[in-house]
Formats: C-alpha cells, structure tokens, sequence
C-alpha cells in the first residue's frame, strides 16, 4: 500500500471511531432526558383519578336490551 492509501485509511478509523463515541454519547443522553421528562410529567398525577373515566356515558340509553 502507498503511504497516501494508508493515511487516508487511517484517518478514516479515526473518523469512524469518533463517529461512534459521539453517537453513543448522544443516545445515552437521549435517553437519560426522555426518561427525566417521562418521570417528571407522570409525576403530578394521582392513581384513582386520572383519566376520570365515567362508564355511565358510554352507556346506551333509549336502545332495548330486549
């Protein structure tokens, strides 16, 4: 191999590495974000009350059951 092939060959690991480590890093924090917003939002609210659903208004009325 020439020496300008095994610069370029060099230099092209190193770029991928670093590619790599960034793309890692991002991911990881990514993640750690999505996970404070997740906690944090879900935080507020209490067992029992959230949705509120109300089964008595999906039920039919003025239909017979006959």
């Amino acid at each position: 191999m020439s020496k300008v092939t095994q610069d370029a060959q060099k230099q092209a690991e190193v770029a991928f590495d670093g590619f790599i480590l960034w793309s890692k890093r991002v991911t990881l924090w990514s993640c750690i974000f999505l996970a404070i917003v997740v906690v944090g939002c879900n935080s507020g609210v209490e067992k029992g009350q959230y949705p509120g659903y109300n089964g008595e208004q999906y039920s039919p009325s003025g239909l017979s059951t006959d």
